[in-house]
This record gives C-alpha cells, sequence and structure tokens, in this order.
C-alpha cells in the first residue's frame, strides 16, 4: 500500500509565504515523477507543478516566478515552496506520485490534500 502525506498548509496574507511538503511511504519500486494539484471551491482540480526523476519542472502560467518545486534527496518526497500569494491561490493542494510497484503495477497515487488561505 502506497501513502503519500501532505504538510505545510495554513492561513498566509497577500505576499506571503508557505512551503508545502509531500512524503511518499510504502511497497513503492520506483517514483517516476512528483506533482501538486489544487482544487479551489466550484473549479475543477489543476496542475500547479510538476517534476521528474530526471529533475525538470513544468509549471501552471499562473505560479511561474512565485513556486518553485523541488524534491528531497531521498527522492520519496516533494516540495512546493510558494512565495508572493495570492487570493486565487486559495485552494486544496494535492500531492501526487507516478509510481511503480514491486509487482510492475505503475499508478498515480494522491494525497489526501492540504488547504492552503489566503487572505488578509
Amino acid at each position: 500500500q502506497v501513502q503519500l502525506v501532505e504538510s505545510g498548509g495554513g492561513l498566509v496574507q497577500p505576499g506571503g509565504s508557505l512551503r508545502l511538503s509531500c512524503a511518499a511511504s510504502g511497497s513503492i519500486f520506483m517514483i517516476y515523477g512528483m506533482g501538486w494539484y489544487r482544487q479551489a471551491p466550484g473549479k475543477q482540480r489543476e496542475l500547479v507543478a510538476s517534476t521528474t526523476s530526471g529533475s525538470n519542472t513544468n509549471y501552471a502560467e499562473s505560479v511561474k516566478g512565485r513556486f518553485t518545486i523541488s524534491r528531497g534527496n531521498a527522492k520519496n518526497t516533494v516540495y512546493l515552496q510558494m512565495n508572493s500569494l495570492k487570493p486565487e491561490d486559495t485552494a486544496i493542494y494535492y500531492c501526487k506520485a507516478d509510481l511503480r510497484l514491486p509487482v510492475g503495477t505503475e499508478l498515480g497515487s494522491w494525497g489526501q490534500g492540504t488547504q492552503v488561505t489566503v487572505s488578509s
């Protein structure tokens, strides 16, 4: 069984910063890539940022220059540094890992989500 656990969400004023963390655990053979998605009330879940095992990164246009995604040394962790936060960044943020199990099954696994609220 695979688990992804996020942390680091909270309430922050506009212009402030937060750092989200996500750690994957369980019976994992390989993690191909990890990413962060978000879902605001009444909206569809959208990609915020992603990174591959080769350290390629991809960002939504709305967060380029403000957010930075990075992998931990153990490669089973991913971080999202969020600077210059705006009210429109308010959402539940989800971590996702694209991985392979020891038995060969490939799947995408999601965390439970962490709330980020940007408000004065």
